[in-house]
């Protein structure tokens, strides 16, 4: 399949993606049974997922390294904010530790990706990085 977009091509932009659609079949599955307890939370993680992926793409677009690395830390930070959401419907014991666990590696994978994106566009921040 062709893509049109370049943003399309990355795979931290596909796994994002993928992400969404395992919160989506994640959403249906527990909210069949606590859907009233858990609203607010899967809210923000909705929120979170779709500034990753929307961030990733924007960022990809960008001609400017600095600002395509602020989108690509944007995209990192929401990332990292959809973990914490997973983490919190553990605390609150809406699912296990486990079921879980196959978004929190589609997560891991997509920041690590995103991190070397933006090490690669900020070329101060790398420096930076390099001296410490």
């Amino acid at each position: 399949m062709e893509r049109p977009f370049d943003h399309e091509k990355l795979d931290v932009y596909q796994i994002e993606l993928q992400f969404i659609g395992w919160l989506a079949d994640f959403f249906v599955e527990i909210s069949k049974s606590r859907a009233a307890r858990c609203r607010e939370l899967f809210d923000q993680l909705d929120r979170a997922s779709l500034s990753a992926l929307l961030n990733t793409a924007e960022g990809n677009g960008k001609r400017q390294g600095r600002q395509r690395a602020k989108f690509f830390d944007d995209a990192r930070g929401s990332a990292i904010e959809c973990a914490a959401c997973l983490d919190a419907a553990v605390a609150k014991g809406f699912v296990s530790p486990s079921r879980i666990q196959p978004g929190k590696e589609m997560l891991g994978r997509a920041v690590a990706m995103l991190i070397r994106l933006v090490d690669r566009f900020d070329t101060e921040e790398s420096l930076h990085r390099s001296s410490i």
